[in-house]
């Protein structure tokens, strides 16, 4: 199981990002929101460009945003290993997913609770990552939605009757006893459990 640590809920961003690189995790999760596709606004961008100053680890980016078409260059230019963003945008979506492709970083697709696993079949061909929330966007700190362990077992079977290998990821509630209910992802991201306790290496751990 690879881990990517979200610094969303952390008090110290810097001193929490060099922890972090001082792990094994395997991505460095970097949540952002325009205050209009979600109602919370995180850093700008004009901030969260200095990350690199801190962790040289891959980054792993989820974009809830109204308008990715406007974000995806600017973050292209970060230690990307994915840009994700929803499916639930009004954009043309196969266009944002071309556009990530075009800097060689692989695109992702997230989708929320609510939404059904049927919307993602249009763009299976042209995803590296399905990020499957398993919490309402926008917020860190939730609990799992108990209901998402049936929600990624769908996403796993709709990739193997398309014969896609995109990564299934999980995001939101990830903690030593839900992560049980991930056992169908590849990779899982956690934020509170490990930027809020005192040995993030441990908590990271027993994740794997």
């Amino acid at each position: 199981m690879k881990i990517s640590a979200s610094f969303l809920s952390s008090k110290d961003i810097p001193k929490d990002l060099v922890k972090l690189n001082d792990t094994d995790v395997d991505f460095i999760h970097l949540d952002f929101m325009d205050g209009k596709f979600v109602p919370n606004k995180t850093l700008p961008f004009s901030e969260m460009k200095h990350i690199g100053e801190y962790t040289s680890k891959r980054l792993d980016i989820h974009l809830m945003v109204k308008e990715p078409s406007k974000y995806i260059p600017m973050f292209a230019e970060l230690n990307a290993e994915y840009i994700t963003f929803h499916v639930e945008v009004d954009e043309d979506i196969l266009e944002d997913l071309q556009l990530i492709h075009s800097y060689s970083i692989g695109a992702g697709l997230a989708i929320k609770p609510d939404t059904k696993v049927s919307s993602l079949v249009p763009y299976l061909p042209y995803v590296d990552q399905i990020l499957v929330m398993s919490v309402e966007p926008g917020m860190g700190g939730q609990a799992f939605i108990p209901e998402s362990e049936n929600k990624i077992k769908e996403v796993r079977a709709l990739l193997d009757s398309y014969h896609v290998k995109a990564v299934v990821n999980v995001d939101g509630g990830i903690t030593d006893e839900t992560i049980s209910l991930c056992r169908e992802a590849d990779m899982v991201v956690s934020g509170s459990y490990i930027v809020k306790s005192d040995d993030f290496q441990k908590k990271i751990s027993s994740l794997r």
